[in-house]
């Protein structure tokens, strides 16, 4: 998120927010060296969900409410709808307390993946980001959403 256009999308933070969970979310070698491995500064699968519904709402209505403000059209925000769903079915399943590899193990788990990494690509391409640069720690994340 380092070369996103921060401030051209009115709620940003947001927007940086989701596509921060939506990069976890989406990436199996990420999930399997940083979360499954229990390395410090990325959280967890929970903390990327919440991330993604926490100030967005996004688990109680569609994106396409933010189409203009956080998300860049209804292409965009009906891709990260897909990512939401698919991955609130299965927390939903597992409990948002469950480990890790409750998640990834989940038969249904690699299409919410798929679904996230449609979602993460559209949008990084959007902001002029390579969607395949690993994802960033959460303090990096924090200071990049304070620093605009």
């Amino acid at each position: 998120m380092g070369d996103m256009p921060l401030n051209d999308m009115p709620w940003w933070r947001w927007r940086s927010n989701v596509r921060s969970a939506l990069h976890m979310l989406s990436d199996p070698a990420f999930q399997r060296d940083v979360w499954l491995a229990d390395v410090e500064g990325y959280g967890d699968v929970t903390d990327a969900v919440y991330r993604l519904v926490e100030d967005t709402w996004l688990d109680h209505w569609s994106a396409e409410k933010y189409v203009g403000t956080i998300f860049r059209d209804s292409q965009e925000a009906a891709l990260v709808d897909t990512a939401v769903l698919r991955v609130l079915r299965i927390m939903h399943q597992v409990g948002p307390d469950a480990p890790v590899s409750s998640y990834v193990d989940h038969p249904a788990w690699p299409e919410a993946v798929r679904a996230a990494r449609d979602a993460h690509v559209r949008m990084a391409v959007s902001d002029g980001e390579d969607p395949d640069a690993p994802p960033r720690t959460l303090e990096v994340l924090r200071i990049l959403t304070r620093s605009a």
